[in-house]
């Protein structure tokens, strides 16, 4: 117990340069760069990465999503990008993820703006480091009710001098609704998306690393 008030702490600790608890109001000069070169065809709701109200550049590695304190299975979700070759750390890599709450809805306050409106508050949006690390925290989200759709978290990437772009999905090995077809996809878009957790304490861990453009649609060639 006195290991997860730690952790706690350190999410807590490290949420403040993050962009999770927000409305979506403003983007605090986060826009499109008509420069970027076109990568991964289209992707409806991708443009939500750039309504972080924190500009990009002061976001870091480490997120809290909202509603982390709340009843649920929390989780740690950290993992490496890197470069197109899948050796090279990627610095300075935008990932923004959102997810359903613990009802399986896509949970809105009331005061959203933009594609807040439509994939809820509970998102958020992390920096890679030097070492091309990302970690967040946040609850497991929930089937959608009254389907057999498996638990999931939708991830969109926004790397440097490229356009935004969406990756397989974050979901989840012991989740009886994720069919095989899911765990065993030939071609993963970003990685392999099926997240293994373990458990310490009342905490949840999973890892995933993510490989930029790989089998991403009209990726720029290098």
């Amino acid at each position: 117990m006195q290991r997860l008030i730690i952790l706690l702490l350190f999410a807590v600790m490290f949420s403040h340069s993050s962009c999770s608890q927000n409305n979506a109001s403003s983007s605090k000069g986060n826009s499109a760069n008509p420069k970027d070169l076109k990568a991964g065809g289209s992707c409806e709701g991708c443009e939500a990465i750039y309504e972080c109200p924190v500009p990009f550049d002061q976001l870091n590695e480490t997120d809290t999503l909202p509603g982390f304190n709340a009843a649920g299975p929390k989780i740690e979700i950290s993992g490496v990008i890197y470069q197109p070759d899948g050796k090279t750390p990627a610095p300075g890599v935008i990932l923004y993820v959102y997810h359903t709450d613990q009802k399986g809805i896509y949970a809105t306050k009331g005061d959203e703006k933009g594609w807040a409106k439509r994939h809820g508050y509970i998102r958020g949006w992390v920096k890679t480091n030097k070492k091309g690390e990302y970690r967040f925290y946040t609850l497991v989200p929930a089937s959608y009710p009254n389907s057999n759709n498996p638990k999931h978290i939708h991830p969109t990437i926004k790397e440097p001098g490229k356009t935004e772009y969406w990756i397989d999905e974050f979901v989840f090995d012991d989740d009886p609704l994720l069919p095989e077809k899911e765990r065993n996809r030939p071609n993963p878009r970003g990685s392999n998306g099926v997240l293994k957790t373990t458990k310490k304490g009342d905490m949840l861990y999973a890892t995933r690393n993510i490989i930029l453009g790989l089998n991403v649609t009209d990726y720029p060639k290098q």
